[in-house]
């Protein structure tokens, strides 16, 4: 952990964030209220972004730190911490907005939407740049995207019993692709000059 401390302090942060909602959403629940998104309009602005950093339940919290290491280290070693961090917290704001309109609820929570943002991101950046380190596998973005799909459906919710948050995935996945599109293309007119 010291060495990903160091390497990489944004995503080292987001974890350590992560892990602390994810402690404190299981065990109290007057934490898990106040990193919820607050739909009141009371003024806890802060409750916009904070529920990326609630999970529920091991393997939620287990399976988006996997994927935020995954897709965050990629980003960082290449654009830096600022951008990560950046990213990460103006994708969760728009998924977690998407996810309220959508659903009309305000009980949701994960890092899921970042992480799909990531995926666009990285995918079209890639596409216009051409930098290795920003590479995606076709096939994991075409695994992610089916697995959205599939979320969307309602099978798995039918099937496992979980509901999932698929708006903020989609609001994610686009919000990352576009931002992605024109950082790419900023950075392909400057190599152009």
């Amino acid at each position: 952990m010291l060495r990903l401390g160091f390497e990489f302090p944004a995503l080292s942060i987001l974890i350590l964030l992560s892990s602390l909602g994810f402690l404190l959403g299981t065990y109290t629940s007057s934490y898990a209220t106040a990193l919820s998104y607050d739909s009141s309009g009371v003024g806890n602005f802060w409750q916009l972004i904070t529920p990326i950093f609630l999970h529920f339940g091991a393997m939620h919290f287990v399976f988006n730190m996997f994927w935020l290491s995954y897709f965050g280290s990629k980003l960082e070693r290449g654009a830096g911490s600022i951008q990560l961090f950046l990213l990460v917290l103006v994708i969760g704001l728009f998924s977690n907005i998407g996810q309220y309109f959508w659903s009309g609820s305000d009980q949701f929570g994960g890092m899921s939407g970042s992480i799909y943002g990531l995926l666009g991101y990285l995918f079209a950046y890639y596409k216009c740049v051409k930098k290795d380190i920003y590479f995606i596998p076709p096939e994991l973005f075409w695994f992610m995207f089916g697995w959205l799909i599939f979320c969307s459906s309602g099978l798995f919710e039918t099937f496992a019993g979980i509901r999932v948050a698929n708006a903020s995935h989609l609001c994610g996945l686009i919000l990352g692709g576009l931002l992605g599109i024109i950082f790419g293309l900023i950075q392909f007119d400057r190599k152009s000059q």
